[in-house]
């Protein structure tokens, strides 16, 4: 994978096949179930198929990520020694929470957004049957700017076009206060009341909504005082 730093060391070793741009993000989507292609991709969506295609290969060859074919689809899953990462990537993305606060305008990707929104679901708190939610981001462009999130007792579908379903619960707003939201920056009680976040709905679902939608497992990281990024 990368060029060799000829060093002994045992972070030196592993840094050697892990440092590589994108390559820590593929093993987070791993970690967090994707394991086809164009489900990774999303979770990464700024990187070329090319590039992916390229560092899945170079993570199979190195015994990170295992390539099962079963003859109508590939799955990418983690190794054992893929899997031992999850420490490393959870200690990074506390420490990212902890030091550096500032989120920039090119940081925020509504399709980033969304994916991380629909495998995070906690479907057994929404209405059984099927409940869609819409989501309109004031900020950016209209055609990145609509969302749905169709919702079931088996899965959360994401989609960038209308499905057709009835609407359950409408929120809208801007792409920075649901980024925050999820980050755990910014609480949906104080998005409401500053009416930076508008739900639209049925009063009992509006009321629930916030429940549907837990933050990111970094959420609670306390923050420091101190921005490096600032320094």
């Amino acid at each position: 994978m990368g060029s060799s730093y000829h060093q002994f060391c045992p972070v030196a070793e592993a840094m050697e096949l892990v440092d590589q741009r994108w390559t820590m993000l593929i093993i987070r989507e791993l970690l967090l179930g994707s394991r086809h292609f164009n489900d990774i991709r999303r979770g990464v969506p700024k990187m070329s198929p090319s590039l992916l295609s390229k560092r899945l290969h170079d993570l199979t060859r190195a015994g990170i990520v295992e390539r099962r074919n079963d003859g109508h689809e590939v799955e990418y899953t983690l190794t054992a020694a893929g899997k031992e990462l999850r420490a490393a990537v959870e200690s990074l993305g506390a420490w990212g929470m902890r030091w550096i606060g500032r989120i920039g305008d090119e940081d925020l990707d509504p399709k980033l957004l969304m994916w991380d929104l629909h495998r995070h679901v906690d479907a057994a708190l929404v209405p059984p049957g099927r409940t869609v939610v819409s989501f309109r981001f004031m900020d950016v462009p209209a055609k990145i700017g609509n969302w749905w999130l169709v919702i079931t007792a088996e899965e959360v579908d994401v989609c960038d076009f209308d499905p057709g379903y009835a609407v359950a619960v409408s929120v809208t707003g801007t792409l920075r206060r649901m980024v925050e939201i999820w980050r755990g920056d910014l609480g949906w009680s104080a998005a409401l009341r500053s009416g930076s976040i508008q739900l639209e709905g049925p009063e009992r679902l509006c009321r629930a909504v916030p429940k549907w939608f837990p933050p990111s497992q970094f959420a609670q990281v306390p923050r420091s005082p101190v921005d490096i990024t600032a320094l």
